[in-house]
């Protein structure tokens, strides 16, 4: 039997960067379910780094991930995670209350949006259908590298001295003498701290814990691989409905990842795509563009989990000092991981938090 003074349970983007920042503190147990880190929502993500993806409240976080992701400091990464690629918010003539609301939500906050004429769409559209010609332009979106993003994290993790544990789902909790007993299927440890990162399954964990679900409600999200007619220009922005609807951005070899938005309600489980998501995926593109699709390549779905509020779940719990949450990250999970995870290591380590950034917003006591 091993005691840590950390035991953080979910090896995705949440847990592995949270182990970056606490293992130079603290002892730290990263403890994946799977045969390795990321295998759910991680490493099925289509990520882009977009300040107004989540809304006003997510706003801050992404912001504040910004420079990280851009240029980290050396002793992490050689190089940076973003890649310029800009957003193109588009909808219908009835989608111009959608923008202006948008407009109005980030007009303070100081997120980069224009609206475009006509002109301005064609400049990053072509082939756009008629009728699509309100539209808002994102120019600091970026693409995420997320597999080198969450490597980065678990090897910066192991390099401080952080053990990390596959095929160890967790399969009970004990709370006694101020530790946590925490029984795996690959073995059995202690730990003066739990955090709860399991994504989808965090509601699952504070049941072991003996602790109140949150409501912690996993979403499916479908999202499709093709090739077009003609080839996708490597330059071409994200391209979102300004109705949530849908959203498609290019790959590698002038095709296209496409998704129809969709949040299906499901319970934890290694997500697959529905025919129905997919075949829906492809009409709400074509009622947008007059390209031709050649082929379905690819198509998957990943778990996006998200609190009654759609806002990260950051602190502990109320009932218990040292049972931390690290939930409900939703689709933003990847874009506002720096800044969550220093948010969290900062309240473990009795820190103060960053600047700008509201820890009791995101706190597990809000719904107590």
């Amino acid at each position: 039997m091993t005691c840590f003074d950390v035991a953080i349970i979910g090896a995705g983007m949440a847990g592995a960067s949270l182990a970056a920042e606490l293992s130079a503190h603290r002892s730290v147990l990263l403890l994946e379910a799977e045969e390795f880190p990321g295998y759910h929502s991680t490493g099925r993500s289509a990520a882009f780094w977009s300040e107004t993806y989540g809304g006003p409240a997510i706003q801050p976080l992404t912001t504040a991930s910004r420079e990280f992701l851009a240029a980290p400091p050396p002793a992490f990464a050689d190089s940076g995670f973003l890649f310029a690629r800009g957003a193109l918010h588009i909808g219908t003539t009835g989608s111009l209350s959608k923008a202006d609301a948008m407009l109005a939500d980030f007009c303070s906050s100081g997120v980069s949006l224009d609206r475009l004429d006509h002109s301005g769409i064609d400049r990053f559209l072509s082939g756009r259908r008629d009728g699509w010609d309100v539209a808002l332009w994102e120019e600091d979106c970026c693409d995420i590298d997320v597999a080198a993003l969450h490597q980065a994290y678990l090897r910066f993790a192991r390099k401080a001295g952080c053990e990390l544990r596959c095929r160890a789902a967790v399969q009970g909790l004990v709370y006694r003498d101020c530790r946590w007993g925490i029984a795996t299927a690959n073995g059995h440890f202690e730990a003066r701290h739990i955090v709860n990162a399991a994504g989808a399954w965090a509601d699952t964990v504070a049941g072991l814990a003996g602790l109140p679900a949150l409501g912690i409600q996993p979403y499916r999200r479908t999202v499709v691989q093709i090739e077009v007619t003609p080839a996708a220009p490597s330059d071409l922005p994200l391209v979102v409905g300004l109705d949530g609807s849908f959203y498609f951005k290019p790959d590698s070899g002038g095709r296209l990842w496409l998704s129809p938005h969709d949040e299906i309600a499901t319970p934890p489980c290694d997500a697959a795509p529905e025919e129905l998501e997919v075949a829906m995926a492809i009409a709400r593109f074509q009622e947008v563009v007059d390209w031709k699709i050649e082929r379905i390549e690819r198509k998957w779905a990943g778990l996006r989990s998200f609190a009654p509020d759609r806002k990260p779940v950051i602190g502990a719990d109320p009932g218990n000092a040292r049972f931390f949450w690290l939930a409900g990250q939703g689709g933003f999970g990847i874009q506002t991981a720096p800044a969550v995870a220093r948010l969290a290591a900062a309240l473990m380590l009795g820190n103060d938090p960053e600047s700008g950034l509201d820890a009791d917003s995101y706190s597990p006591a809000r719904f107590r």
